[in-house]
């Protein structure tokens, strides 16, 4: 279920979709908050009494609730807003998958025990929202979560050995959760400072990268972590899939990875990738620009159509996803500074392909 829902308006009123039937305690609160927010008469010559008046009108039986308003002097009408909540349980198929799995079990003993989502959370120092994610299956569990829920819920180690199985993964343990949300997330935006962001990477340039960061890896580790990047790169390809935005920094096209042939594929197919596919942009952040906040942090912002957006931002040998919500703006501020001084797409193309010719001499 969506955490917003979009407000209707004509000339006189709202419209609020709200569950059927309204409770009273609910009812009562929103006739509260409408009160509160009633404007004062506006400042005039005038030493008539206002009239001006806000009302709630019960939901019908369309189960819309109707917030009118008339009489204000020179009043301004509403404009369309949206109201944020909590996410409702929903009906998970608990055998889909490890993590449908986690959430319809974690639901289960919490309403076994009594307890909302936010009276969990606040036992657990965590919001109810979060929980919510959890029990929906658009987070993957985590197991210091795990533990705290656990300890309140009594379960023993039941929600600790269901998270270890949940996160079970092919990527890196640190990359785990990003990876399940790229899957979910509605647009990408990312910044590559020094490589090839993994979704645009070619095979040859995946195994060179892997074999360099991995030296002690075997041939079959190394390809299983080449094959999963592989997988990785069919977001691009799938009907639903997430709007992709990349801006990579020169550096990233200059640092050989590889032999020569390996650089030259590569770069040929970020240009044959971001032709092919319109959802996806591919932007350079050139030398010229100078500093950035981004200049040694590989970030990716994603947004989803159902929940608040996160960062993932990585190193050398570990990752951080970062849901803090005035963090996560920051980031977002420095990326669209640095899309306004990184090279147009046609621009960055060019360039890219211009790399290119220099590996094939």
């Amino acid at each position: 279920m969506p955490d917003q829902d979009q407000l209707a308006h004509d000339d006189s009123a709202l419209s609020v979709p709200m569950p059927m039937p309204m409770p009273s305690a609910l009812w009562l609160s929103l006739s509260l908050l409408l009160s509160l927010c009633e404007p004062a008469a506006p400042r005039s010559h005038s030493t008539g009494p206002a009239t001006g008046r806000l009302a709630l009108v019960r939901p019908d039986g369309t189960g819309h609730l109707r917030v009118t308003h008339s009489g204000f002097p020179g009043a301004v009408r509403p404009r369309a807003t949206t109201l944020r909540r909590m996410p409702l349980p929903k009906d998970l198929d608990p055998y889909a998958d490890a993590r449908s799995f986690y959430g319809s079990e974690l639901r289960r003993l919490r309403e076994a025990a009594g307890m909302s989502q936010t009276q969990l959370g606040d036992r657990a120092f965590c919001s109810g929202t979060y929980i919510g994610l959890f029990e929906m299956g658009e987070r993957n569990p985590q197991e210091d979560m795990s533990r705290a829920f656990d300890e309140v819920l009594g379960s023993g180690e039941h929600l600790q050995r269901l998270c270890r199985l949940a996160r079970k993964s092919k990527v890196a343990g640190y990359f785990a959760d990003a990876a399940e949300l790229e899957k979910r997330a509605r647009s990408i935006e990312e910044y590559a400072p020094m490589l090839v962001p993994g979704v645009l990477q070619t095979r040859a340039y995946a195994t060179a990268l892997t074999r360099g960061t991995k030296r002690r890896a075997s041939d079959e580790e190394v390809e299983q972590t080449v094959s999963a990047r592989m997988e990785r790169a069919q977001l691009l390809s799938c009907e639903n899939g997430p709007d992709f935005w990349a801006i990579i920094h020169e550096a990233a096209l200059r640092v050989p990875i590889g032999d020569s042939r390996t650089m030259g594929e590569q770069l040929s197919h970020l240009v044959e990738t971001a032709r092919a596919h319109p959802h996806a942009i591919v932007q350079v952040l050139p030398f010229s620009a100078g500093f950035h906040p981004f200049l040694n942090t590989m970030s990716s912002l994603m947004q989803f159509a159902d929940a608040p957006p996160v960062v993932y931002t990585e190193g050398a040998y570990a990752g951080q996803l970062i849901e803090e919500t005035a963090l996560v703006a920051q980031y977002r501020s420095s990326y669209d500074l640095a899309r306004a001084v990184a090279l147009s797409p046609e621009a960055s193309l060019a360039l890219i392909a211009s790399a290119a010719k220099d590996y094939d001499r």
